[in-house]
């Protein structure tokens, strides 16, 4: 457990470390004054903003990163870590080594993926 404990906290300060050089809201405040000068013309332009949209989608899949590593912690300290939250059988090993934050068996997860798609 300790082992898990250590690999879940590493991948946590990780995403961590790289969710606080995206800066959220002080980004968005300093971009305005980027569109005078150099980033006057059109393309110019549209590359800012498509940077700025490529930032908020990369910092929002690393906050929904760092909430399930954190609830991952919290089912290790619960008891429940490599439980599925689903069905309640074992997650496999080889699942758990690739995405350690996971809370679902890989049947469980297809499952709930195919209802979102209807």
């Amino acid at each position: 457990m300790n082992d898990i404990r250590r690999r879940l906290d590493h991948q946590l300060e990780t995403a961590i470390a790289r969710l606080r050089p995206l800066g959220g809201t002080v980004a968005v405040m300093e971009l305005p004054t980027a569109f005078s000068g150099p980033f006057a013309n059109e393309v110019d332009g549209s590359q800012v903003s498509e940077s700025r949209e490529i930032g908020f989608a990369m910092r929002e899949l690393l906050v929904e990163r760092v909430k399930r590593l954190v609830a991952a912690l919290d089912r290790l300290d619960a008891g429940e870590y490599g439980t599925c939250v689903e069905c309640a059988e074992a997650i496999s090993a080889a699942r758990l080594r690739a995405a350690p934050e996971v809370q679902t068996c890989v049947r469980c997860q297809d499952w709930l993926e195919r209802r979102l798609m209807r």
